[in-house]
């Protein structure tokens, strides 16, 4: 069966459509971002791609081709008796690699001689990735947005997870980032994605919300870790009504002693954190914050960081970058228990029912 090209913004469309999502590109590319759902099948792993790279400048192009060839032929094979061989004639894959070249065009031309339907992606990863930066400078503009506001450790994020379960239009930028949003927010241990994973994950949601249907999204800042919140999704955010979420102090360091176990576990991996805050808290008082954290006060100290660093910086962003924060739609209050969430998402969305 012939191979049928498609271009990116119309394969963005059809993505949930296609049988499967083939990535032909090697495992480090593939690791770096992928179309979402995306299966790695690479005609070149990353040895093979720098061997036949050298040989194609130490040798000659020739002989590098007749290599690749060998090599390609062998992974397609090993390919198609490892996935293809149980599958339905009526499967019909999106194949691409970075250009839309070589790699995928062998890989397609043997399904498509098998007898599949197979969908070329024309330009590749390459221009996938131009489509998905296209469609986040637009697809903010069509959202209706609510944006939570609250201090530090009054639980947005959980108040986002509640509201997904209650069936409500989430967008959690940290959990797409990995990471929590302050200079404590890496979990030890983990990385964030790379930028362009991280974009294509935040078109990946945005392209599913109905527009008709608030999104909820936290109050974040235009970086989440080193990753950049799209810039029109930033702006759209900081002109949207908010909801201010509120939970007593107390609650709150409860609730980040809980949130952040690992550093109440880890007391060093906590003071190594906290020297980050030294070129605006000063030595002595990072110094006194590590002391008595290593005197088993960590509660004394995060309620310190709240009171004299989280909550000030908090308050000026809000008013400086929130316009909707000065007159929020609803106050919502919690106490931190788990039947004080469900209400405050019950309370969130009864707010925009009164609003509507």
């Amino acid at each position: 069966m012939p191979l049928t090209t498609i271009a990116a913004p119309e394969a963005l469309q059809q993505l949930d459509s296609f049988s499967a999502v083939i990535d032909a590109r090697s495992e480090s590319e593939f690791a770096l971002d992928r179309l979402p759902g995306a299966v790695n099948w690479p005609s070149l792993n990353d040895a093979e791609r720098a061997s036949v790279g050298t040989e194609y400048k130490q040798v000659s192009p020739f002989a590098a081709k007749k290599r690749g060839a060998m090599l390609v032929a062998r992974n397609v094979a090993a390919h198609i008796e490892r996935h293809v061989l149980e599958l339905p004639r009526d499967w019909s894959p999106l194949v691409y690699c970075w250009r839309g070249g070589q790699r995928s065009g062998s890989l397609g031309l043997v399904l498509g001689q098998i007898g599949f339907r197979v969908h070329l992606l024309e330009g590749g990863y390459q221009a996938f990735r131009r489509a998905v930066v296209a469609a986040l400078e637009t697809l903010p503009a069509s959202l209706s947005l609510i944006v939570v506001c609250g201090t530090t450790g009054s639980g947005k994020s959980l108040l986002l997870r509640a509201l997904a379960e209650r069936g409500e239009q989430v967008l959690d930028l940290e959990t797409l980032a990995n990471h929590r949003g302050s200079v404590l927010g890496l979990v030890p241990g983990e990385v964030q994605p790379s930028q362009k994973a991280f974009d294509t994950a935040v078109w990946n949601v945005l392209r599913r919300f109905d527009p008709t249907r608030p999104v909820f999204v936290e109050s974040e800042s235009a970086k989440v870790g080193d990753l950049r919140v799209p810039p029109a999704l930033v702006e759209r955010m900081r002109g949207a009504p908010c909801l201010l979420l509120d939970l007593p102090i107390d609650a709150r360091v409860a609730l980040l002693l809980r949130e952040y176990a690992f550093f109440v576990r880890d007391v060093e991996a906590f003071c190594t954190r906290l020297d980050a805050l030294r070129v605006l808290r000063g030595h002595s008082i990072v110094n006194a914050w590590q002391e008595a954290a290593r005197a088993d006060r960590i509660a004394a100290v995060v309620r310190d960081l709240l009171h004299s660093h989280y909550d000030p910086i908090y308050l000026q962003s809000m008013a400086r970058n929130f316009t909707g924060s000065a007159a929020p739609l609803a106050r919502v209050t919690w106490d931190g228990s788990d039947e004080g969430l469900r209400a405050a998402a019950e309370a969130a969305v009864a707010a925009l029912t009164r609003t509507a």
